[in-house]
């Protein structure tokens, strides 16, 4: 197991809308569980923060497979937010990382306004340092339509879950939108302390001999080194037009690519994809920007946020 980094005159911790954190780096929803897998090869408490996978009111099954398929320098999935529920959540994952010294950030999923509620409402008593509403899921209530991606859907669902609750609420934003600025302006109206972005770009891969989708779903989310230059535009746009905390993520491996979030405007900055190559990838990058600081004269990092030159 790879420890927790060495002790250094580096000062990393940060603080993403309320929730502090001892180090910038968490994990992306969906890429590491709650951690419990992880944890015979990465001291997971010594994470910034774990980050769950998204839970519902009750367990989802997911999407038909095949539903992962690798592309060039990334992957696509079509999981369908696959979980078990956020009884087993309460009762299993959450009272593990706790015991642990784990800083635990929950992602909420959603068919409907009221499940978002309802499941902030189940983990009010649970060990959560703060919730990633993830509003990238399909909206029953509006026919599907995905509620991330229209305005007055974000609003209501953020205020709803802003009403809910009094702990750090992160609003996880899909890149799938033609003004990003315009949905992170919005979350910040309906109350949110922080957005989380990028979640995955639509994309499809086929296979040309079967002359078919690879995925049953047809389409799926495209993540990985791939989205990276299109995340870092989005997060630099958005750090722009708002006065909170963002925390950035898509195709994050290493710590100068972390940096590149930082100086893009990133408070924190979440490690995904790489997480399935290297099970020690998000505190390596830790170590990575700790380094980056030292060769840099850099003694807290919070002096890198939003430091691009231009």
């Amino acid at each position: 197991m790879q420890r927790k980094p060495k002790e250094t005159s580096v000062n990393l911790s940060v603080n993403l809308g309320g929730m502090a954190m001892e180090n910038p780096v968490t994990v992306a929803s969906g890429t590491f569980g709650a951690g419990m897998e992880y944890h015979d090869f990465v001291d997971v408490a010594a994470l910034g923060a774990v980050t769950t996978k998204g839970v519902s009111l009750n367990g989802w099954e997911g999407n038909a497979s095949p539903r992962i398929a690798e592309t060039a320098s990334g992957m696509l999935n079509s999981i369908g937010l696959q979980n078990p529920g956020v009884t087993h959540l309460k009762d299993i994952e959450l009272p593990w990382l706790a015991e642990i010294g784990a800083t635990a950030m929950v992602n909420v999923s959603g068919h409907s306004f009221d499940e978002y509620v309802a499941v902030i409402e189940a983990l009010e008593e649970a060990p959560v340092a703060a919730y990633e509403v993830n509003i990238s899921c399909p909206n029953v209530d509006a026919g599907g339509m995905t509620m991330g991606c229209h305005v007055p859907s974000v609003e209501k669902v953020v205020s709803l879950c802003r009403a809910a609750t009094k702990r750090p609420l992160i609003v996880k934003l899909t890149p799938n939108v033609t003004d990003i600025t315009e949905i992170a302006r919005s979350v910040e109206d309906a109350g949110a302390d922080a957005v989380s972005l990028i979640n995955t770009l639509l994309g499809m891969a086929i296979d040309p001999y079967k002359r078919k989708p690879i995925l049953a779903r047809g389409v799926g989310g495209l993540s990985g080194p791939a989205v990276k230059p299109v995340a870092l535009r989005m997060v630099w746009e958005v750090y722009k037009a708002l006065d909170i905390p963002v925390l950035g993520m898509g195709g994050i491996t290493c710590g100068l690519d972390a940096i590149e979030f930082m100086l893009a405007g990133a408070s924190a900055v979440a490690v995904g994809t790489a997480n399935f190559m290297n099970p020690q990838a998000a505190l390596e990058v830790v170590s990575g920007i700790e380094a980056y600081c030292i060769e840099e004269g850099v003694n807290d990092v919070t002096e890198l946020i939003g430091a691009l030159n231009c």
